[in-house]
């Protein structure tokens, strides 16, 4: 079982253990989560997270087709948590957002949608 707090905060740099900054990458992860309800990922009334309880499973269930998905909220939440100082970084991470947002799309246009 794999959390989402937790897999997040790896790829940010933080510890599990050190949890000061849980509350602010945990608002993040939902606005991630709130953009992907948008584009029809995930459950048809949305979802979000409230601490390291919340596993990938909750979320993308079995459906390896949405593994990227995990790419896409590390991706939203860098950029307002942590974002880089190079602009040119920043440009290849918007453009590496919007490949998987336009993937996500396909991929629920061809049935992965839960209701």
């Amino acid at each position: 079982m794999i959390s989402i707090l937790n897999t997040i905060k790896k790829l940010l740099g933080p510890t599990e253990v050190y949890d000061h900054f849980d509350t602010d990458i945990i608002v993040h992860i939902n606005s991630a989560f709130s953009s992907l309800t948008q584009l029809g990922v995930g459950p048809q009334d949305g979802f979000f997270i409230k601490d390291e309880t919340d596993l990938w499973t909750d979320f993308i269930q079995d459906d390896k087709r949405l593994e990227f998905v995990k790419t896409y909220i590390y991706l939203k939440v860098k950029l307002v948590f942590d974002p880089p100082l190079s602009s040119s970084v920043l440009d290849a991470m918007n453009r590496q957002i919007n490949e998987l947002e336009w993937r996500l799309n396909v991929a629920v246009d061809s049935g992965t949608r839960r209701d």
